[in-house]
């Protein structure tokens, strides 16, 4: 399905789960404790950031491709599915979506969407759940732009308008 986190390639996008989508600028060895270790630096445009991880942990934090066109569809009908209902009680729905949110694939972030903002309609979200479904959101918009080739603006309608179809 996806190739191991080892075969990554300079200039390719990954996802970075909860960090969101970024670019491997390189792959570089740095010493540590006498030792040369390869690690990629990758740049996250939604924080402006780069980031060096060493290769052999990359796939354990778990970083992958971003998904194909196939997927990344998938997700946005997800979005518009019938669902579970989720438990009432915030703090245990934020430990699953939290739990979600870090095991980092498109149809999890997608279902964290799907159920906090039908949630929201319902009640207010707390101030961390909230923060939590912003995150989810930007992270879905951003990996689905870069694979369906669309404004993260265009993603964004697409998205809510599956929201709402109810």
């Amino acid at each position: 399905m996806s190739k191991s986190a080892k075969g990554f390639q300079v200039n390719q996008k990954v996802v970075y789960p909860s960090q969101g989508v970024g670019i491997i600028l390189a792959l570089e060895k740095k010493s540590f404790k006498n030792e040369k270790i390869p690690y990629y630096r990758i740049y996250l445009e939604v924080s402006d950031m780069t980031i060096m991880v060493p290769v052999d942990k990359a796939e354990g934090l778990g970083i992958r491709p971003i998904v194909p066109k196939d997927e990344a569809l998938r997700a946005i009908e997800l979005i518009g599915e019938d669902y579970e209902p989720i438990p009432s009680d915030w703090k245990l729905r934020y430990q699953m979506n939290l739990e979600l949110l870090k095991k980092g694939s498109i149809s999890d972030i997608a279902s964290i969407v799907r159920s906090l903002y039908h949630r929201s309609k319902v009640k207010e979200l707390p101030i961390l759940e909230r923060k939590l479904y912003d995150s989810a959101l930007k992270l879905l918009e951003d990996e689905i732009a870069y694979s369906i080739k669309k404004s993260r603006e265009e993603v964004e309608t697409i998205i809510f308008s599956r929201l709402e179809a109810e």
